[in-house]
């Protein structure tokens, strides 16, 4: 299960126990972005930058996260390195078709987000487990994830989980490298 962490700001505390983590500062200036970026690579896990190809390439960073209405992933693929990351932002089934190209797809919300208002209506468990069906791209659950309902998510098909609370809700635990319950 790949479980992915969504910065919320410079001081999000990185987890050392998750498999990527999205670095989601879009109101930094490209050298403050590119800094935090270099920076969160010391933190172990694999590192995507949200919407920022340039800045992910200049830092050598796994891989790029882009938005739903961001450049193809078949465009990105073209111009980056074999095994760079192609992660899309989807909210329904159309956007998740067109993600053919990225490596995984995080759809969302599936269920009311936690950290921020999302004028969305939820997806819930059985439309997300439709959707999955439809992907041509592997599907990551995305929006209100929480412990308790985290395995849902997989049950439906996801090959993993994403979030920001979800990673900060035990800021004590930001450090450690207990496995994540699923």
């Amino acid at each position: 299960m790949i479980r992915c962490q969504i910065t919320n700001g410079p001081d999000t505390p990185l987890r050392h126990d998750v498999d990527l983590i999205q670095v989601r500062e879009r109101n930094l200036p490209a050298r403050q972005l590119a800094e935090f970026v270099r920076r969160a690579m010391t933190a172990g896990p694999r590192i995507l930058v949200n919407d920022r190809l340039d800045v992910a390439l200049a830092c050598s960073a796994a891989g790029v996260h882009l938005r739903s209405r961001s450049v193809s992933p078949k465009v990105v693929r073209r111009i980056v390195p074999p095994a760079f990351l192609i992660t899309v932002a989807c909210h329904d089934e159309r956007e998740v078709l067109e993600a053919e190209g990225a490596d995984f797809v995080l759809l969302a919300p599936v269920f009311r987000p936690i950290s921020k208002v999302d004028s969305r209506p939820p997806l819930g468990i059985e439309r997300l487990r439709i959707i999955i069906r439809q992907s041509p791209v592997p599907v990551i659950a995305l929006g209100g994830i929480t412990r308790e309902n985290a395995p849902a998510c997989i049950d439906a098909g996801a090959v993993g989980i994403a979030g920001i609370s979800l990673f900060t809700q035990d800021p004590a635990s930001a450090v450690t490298t207990q496995p994540f319950p699923c």
